[in-house]
C-alpha cells in the first residue's frame, strides 16, 4: 500500500528542508514497487515562499489523507499560525506518524501535540522551546526524537536523518543505508547537535599536519604517540608538537584521543556492543582507560551509550 508523505510549508521556511523528500524518492527507487507519494503541502496550496525567496508550489494540506506529515522549521522560531496548528491537531487523530523538522517543533508545540512528550529542535532554540512548554520533554543535543507517533528533529540537515529513520522504520535498516549511500549521507550520524566532527573542528592549516591527523584516523588502533606521527610527516618530534599545538589549540595525545573517542561512539551508534572490543578497534587498549575518557567528554560511560542505542534499535522495531 503506498504511503502518503507531506512536507507542511509556509512563507519563509528553510528550502533545505525539503531533502527530506528526497530520501522517500531515494525508497522509491530501490525498490521493485513505488512505497510512497510525496508532496510539499500548505494550508492554501499554491505557491509558497522559502527563506531564499523561492517559490515552492504546494498542494492544499486538507486534500486527502496522509500516512505521514512532516512540519518543515524556519530561520527563526515560527509565528503562531493557528489554522496550520488546528489542521495538524484534526490531522493527528487520523494520521500514522506527524514529525517536525528544526523550528516546525514550535508549530507542533503550539498545536499540543507535543504536551508530555520527548522532543527536539535545533540546538540554538531548544532552551526556548522548553521554557515556552515546560510540559514538554526536550532533549537539545538529539539529532531526531521518536515518541510515538510523533516524530522530531534538529535543525536543516537533520531533516535527513529524520526522514532515513522514518523510511528504516518502514523498509528496514538495509534499505534504509542503501539511501544514505546514495545520498553520500551518514547512515546514523555519530553523537549528537553538540557534536562536531573532531577532524572538522581541529581544522589544522599545514598540510602536515592535516596528513599526521589522516593518518591517525586510519590507524586508531596502533601506537600514535607523537614520535610516530612526526615520523610520518618527516619532522622532528619537537617541531611538530609546537606546530601541531599552534595550529590545532591542543597537544597532539589530546587530539588523537578526541578521534579515538568519536570513533568509539560511532562504532556504539552502528550497533557495537562489547566496549573492551570496542577499546581495542579505537587504540584506548582496556576498557577502564575508555571509561575515563568518556565520562570526561561525555559526562557518561560507553555502557549507557550502549544501552541507549540498544533501546533506539528496539523502540524502531517494536513500535
Amino acid at each position: 500500500m503506498i504511503k502518503r508523505i507531506g512536507l507542511i510549508v509556509f512563507d519563509g521556511f528553510q528550502i533545505l528542508d525539503l531533502a527530506a523528500l528526497t530520501v522517500f524518492e531515494f525508497a522509491n527507487t530501490l525498490q521493485t514497487t513505488t512505497n510512497y507519494q510525496f508532496t510539499a503541502v500548505s494550508v492554501a496550496g499554491g505557491p509558497v515562499r522559502s527563506s531564499t525567496g523561492i517559490l515552492i508550489e504546494t498542494q492544499p494540506i486538507g486534500f486527502g489523507a496522509y500516512d505521514t506529515l512532516l512540519v518543515a522549521g524556519a530561520l527563526d522560531i515560527p509565528p503562531a499560525l493557528p489554522e496550520l496548528e488546528n489542521i495538524l491537531l484534526e490531522a493527528s487523530k487520523v494520521t500514522r506518524r506527524i514529525g517536525s523538522i528544526c523550528s516546525g517543533a514550535f508549530i507542533l508545540a503550539n498545536a499540543g501535540l507535543l504536551q508530555g512528550k520527548k522532543a527536539t529542535t535545533h540546538w540554538a532554540w531548544g532552551r526556548q522551546l522548553q521554557q515556552l512548554y515546560p510540559d514538554v520533554k526536550v532533549d537539545e543535543d538529539k539529532i531526531f526524537v521518536k515518541d510515538g507517533a510523533i516524530w522530531s528533529s534538529a535543525g536543516v540537515t537533520a531533516c535527513i536523518d529524520l526522514s532515513l529513520a522514518l523510511v528504516e522504520a518502514d523498509l528496514g535498516t538495509e534499505i534504509s543505508k542503501k539511501i544514505a549511500r546514495l545520498m553520500v549521507v551518514y547512515h546514523r550520524r555519530s553523537g549528537g547537535q553538540s557534536q562536531f566532527s573532531a577532524m572538522t573542528e581541529l581544522e589544522p592549516g599545514s598540510d602536515r599536519i592535516r596528513q599526521a591527523l589522516q593518518f591517525a584516523k586510519a590507524n586508531l588502533h596502533t601506537d600514535l604517540s607523537v614520535e610516530t606521527l612526526a615520523e610520518h610527516v618527516h619532522w622532528s618530534p619537537r617541531h611538530f608538537s609546537r606546530v601541531f599545538q599552534n595550529q590545532t589549540g591542543m597537544a597532539p595525545a589530546k587530539a588523537i584521543e578526541k578521534l579515538r573517542i568519536e570513533e568509539a561512539r560511532e562504532l556504539i551508534e552502528q550497533g557495537h556492543t562489547s566496549v573492551s572490543h570496542i577499546a581495542n578497534l579505537t587504540g584506548f587498549g582496556d576498557e577502564e582507560r575508555m571509561r575515563r575518557a568518556f565520562i570526561r567528554v561525555y559526562g557518561q560511560s560507553p555502557k549507557v551509550f550502549v544501552q541507549q542505542v540498544k533501546a533506539q534499535y528496539d523502540t524502531v522495531y517494536i513500535n
